[in-house]
């Protein structure tokens, strides 16, 4: 009961209207409301003690009384049988419409708490509020297309998008903040601290935007060095950039994609095989998978068979300690610690790899 209520708190709903709540008591002004309360405490203990000395016996169990009586006639819930005479039913006439002011500014701060919620949630301005998520730097047609593959995966994990724009591009299913992915306020706005990985893209093709890329990794490198960077690249020239801005893993796009043509050109249908792995074309994914227990010390041909037979998965590298290994010798076994790069349909019993150490 006690571990439901706890999940059931840190929600991301509720860590959300907890940003907001001290977000917006940040900027009240104390004083003001400290003078409310301390007039409010003024009326109440009048109007108990004018009532307790003109309609009661005046003994203590009546001031308590009083006191009661005048703080239910405030809220309005009513406290029948203490004014029962011309000075009493004026006071409570005077609380009445005391209470029915209080009311009125209660709710109202209450109905501009939610509109400012919802508002600064559609504008992009709130906090994520999830944990283990994906946080997606920029956007280009990169984002886009990652997007929907996200979507499809069997890990679903929530997915951030922080990106300089007054709307939200990814449309609906995707969290959006609003602000500059090098800025360190806007980043902590996208869960960056508690987020599984993020994945900057460059708004555009030009060597700005990779320096961009680069003030991002170094932020959230300074701000989270345990959340996995991964990150599209413009120029192969700013590769090393990058390399001493410690990103974990880089993608230059033109580069990958000129490989791709240059073999598919010598090898007719690579390009459709290769995109097919990628995209997940004819039900399979490609999925970086921890190693079962039960195959440590197995030869990488009979791990192969086993994860064929077992889970429908076709074996192709194993990683050791930074190290792929795609083609080994045939003496080659493998050992508790090392990770596999399968294909499968799904993960089905196969768990993912989410911190990969390399």
């Amino acid at each position: 009961m006690r571990s439901r209520l706890s999940s059931i708190l840190d929600s991301p709903f509720l860590r959300r209207i907890n940003w907001h709540v001290r977000r917006v008591g940040a900027k009240v002004d104390r004083k003001f409301y400290l003078t409310i309360v301390v007039v409010l405490t003024v009326i109440l203990s009048t109007a108990a003690g004018i009532v307790w000395l003109a309609e009661t016996d005046r003994e203590f169990e009546d001031l308590l009384r009083a006191f009661h009586w005048a703080g239910a006639t405030v809220l309005g819930l009513g406290a029948p049988g203490m004014a029962r005479g011309p000075v009493g039913f004026g006071v409570e006439w005077l609380l009445g419409l005391f209470g029915v002011t209080v009311v009125a500014v209660l709710t109202g701060a209450l109905v501009g708490f939610v509109i400012d919620f919802l508002l600064k949630e559609g504008q992009g301005m709130g906090a994520s509020g999830y944990k283990g998520h994906i946080v997606v730097c920029g956007w280009n047609g990169t984002a886009r297309d990652l997007l929907a593959e996200l979507a499809t995966d069997d890990y679903q994990a929530q997915v951030v998008l922080l990106h300089n724009s007054e709307r939200n591009p990814a449309g609906d299913g995707v969290y959006f903040i609003s602000g500059n992915p090098t800025n360190e306020n806007d980043l902590r706005r996208a869960g960056i601290d508690q987020a599984q990985s993020a994945i900057i893209c460059p708004v555009d093709a030009s060597d700005e935007a990779d320096m961009t890329s680069i003030l991002t990794v170094l932020a959230i490198e300074t701000m989270a060095p345990q959340v996995r960077t991964v990150v599209e690249v413009n120029n192969p020239d700013h590769v090393p950039h990058f390399r001493r801005a410690q990103v974990d893993e880089l993608i230059v796009t033109s580069k990958l994609a000129s490989h791709l043509l240059a073999r598919t050109a010598m090898y007719p249908g690579l390009s459709e095989l290769v995109t097919d792995l990628v995209s997940g074309g004819e039900g399979s994914e490609l999925y970086r998978v921890g190693l079962p227990d039960t195959c440590v010390g197995l030869s990488f041909d009979d791990l192969s068979a086993k994860l064929r037979a077992d889970h429908r998965a076709t074996l192709l590298a194993v990683s050791r300690a930074g190290n792929l290994h795609s083609n080994p010798p045939v003496d080659f076994h493998v050992e508790a610690g090392d990770d596999l790069v399968v294909i499968a349909e799904s993960l089905g019993d196969l768990m993912p790899l989410i911190e990969a150490t390399d």
